[in-house]
């Protein structure tokens, strides 16, 4: 029996295994080229949305899929697995973006967006991250302000996930002295430039750009969720993207440690195996444990949003899962590097790709330091960052 299939439903395996096929069939073969091209083949996006794996969780009056928490969590682990990128582009554009239009969303706005977002005719882009504010949200600069009927936006936005590929950006901006307010911002709006970022250490195939907003008008329509309440809206939306980085992270270091498996059995020295000495045996060992805790820490968050639990209920079991995970994809993926030698060193072997896209996800969507602040908030009651 598959350890990964204790407790899961008929269902939920078969979200994972449609997943891992996909993958194995149409992500993996190329990952390689659109690492070095720093591009993913946009044709990806369309089969996802036919796929149904932008639809997760959506409901099915907007071209969504019937699916739990736990089903989306395995799927995107299985993305990861395959190509972190790719993972990133349905992270974003699903999880962050189309789930919080549902959730907030007016009628009309939902009807505007989901079904594209869902078929993978468009995309979304999280805007919320800005040059100088990075891990403190509530800081941002970019501003909002209310001219008649419609709202005026002036600002800039940094590494922002799908910015140059993304048709709608749901941008976050200051509305009062104390107030941010969230918007859909349609990309094609006059004064609304995306340039994309190049030359990253990892997660090369995924457009990530920085935005700038001069002048950006949009109609008061566009705006999602009350005024002033958008950090509220952020914040949700990032305790649910934070299960989904851990899920990738999980999907990274379980690929990483699967080709050192398999490399170790297959390459010789001194006559015999690599995988025939102990060391090699004890990074081994090490990185699987690793996989299978930050695998469970995953899973137990989705189970909580699976039984009603708010997001902002299991806030810190998403920080302590997200922490985990990005940290374990880290560890692993440098220790199967290690069993690949000098090898691992050239991109003929897909390790070290894992471990530059791994060290990401300990940085975006808060770094591995503001995750530990959250915790020991958690336990302790003190804010250690007031």
């Amino acid at each position: 029996m598959d350890p990964r299939d204790f407790g899961l439903s008929e269902t939920q395996r078969d979200f994972r295994a449609m997943a891992a096929e996909f993958v194995d069939a149409e992500i993996v073969p190329h990952t390689r080229e659109w690492d070095r091209a720093e591009r993913v083949d946009p044709g990806i996006v369309k089969r996802l949305g036919e796929l149904g794996f932008l639809g997760l969780a959506v409901p099915e009056e907007y071209g969504g899929v019937e699916a739990d928490t736990l089903s989306y969590t395995l799927v995107t682990e299985e993305l990861g697995r395959g190509d972190s990128s790719v993972r990133g582009i349905v992270s974003v554009s699903l999880g962050l973006v189309t789930k919080t239009i549902a959730a907030y969303g007016t009628d009309a706005q939902k009807s505007e967006w989901i079904p594209r977002l869902t078929a993978g005719e468009a995309l979304g882009c999280f805007a919320l991250t800005e040059p100088g504010t990075g891990s403190d949200a509530g800081s941002l600069t970019t501003r909002a302000t209310r001219d008649g009927g419609d709202w005026v936006i002036d600002g800039g936005k940094m590494f922002i996930t799908n910015g140059t590929v993304a048709e709608v950006a749901l941008t976050f901006a200051r509305t009062s002295e104390k107030g941010i307010t969230a918007f859909l911002v349609p990309t094609s709006t006059p004064g609304f430039t995306a340039t994309e970022i190049h030359g990253k250490l990892g997660l090369r195939g995924q457009a990530t750009a920085e935005i700038t907003y001069e002048g950006v008008r949009v109609p008061d329509s566009a705006r999602l969720g009350e005024t002033d309440r958008g950090l509220g809206i952020a914040l949700g939306a990032l305790s649910r993207g934070r299960v989904s980085v851990a899920a990738g992270s999980v999907g990274v270091a379980q690929a990483a440690l699967d080709a050192a498996v398999r490399y170790s059995t297959e390459r010789e020295q001194f006559g015999k195996p690599v995988a025939s000495f102990q060391l090699v045996q004890e990074l081994l060992a090490d990185s699987a444990v690793d996989v299978r805790a930050s695998r469970l820490l995953t899973h137990q968050v989705a189970r909580m949003a699976d039984a009603g639990v708010t997001p902002k209920e299991y806030a810190t079991e998403a920080s302590i899962a997200k922490y985990h995970a990005s940290e374990t994809a880290v560890r692993v993926s440098n220790n199967c590097l290690q069993v690949f030698g000098g090898y691992g060193f050239i991109d003929e072997y897909p390790v070290g790709k894992y471990l530059r896209d791994a060290r990401v996800l300990t940085l975006y969507e808060g770094t591995s330091q503001v995750q530990k602040l959250i915790i020991g908030r958690a336990l302790t009651g003190v804010n250690a960052m007031s």
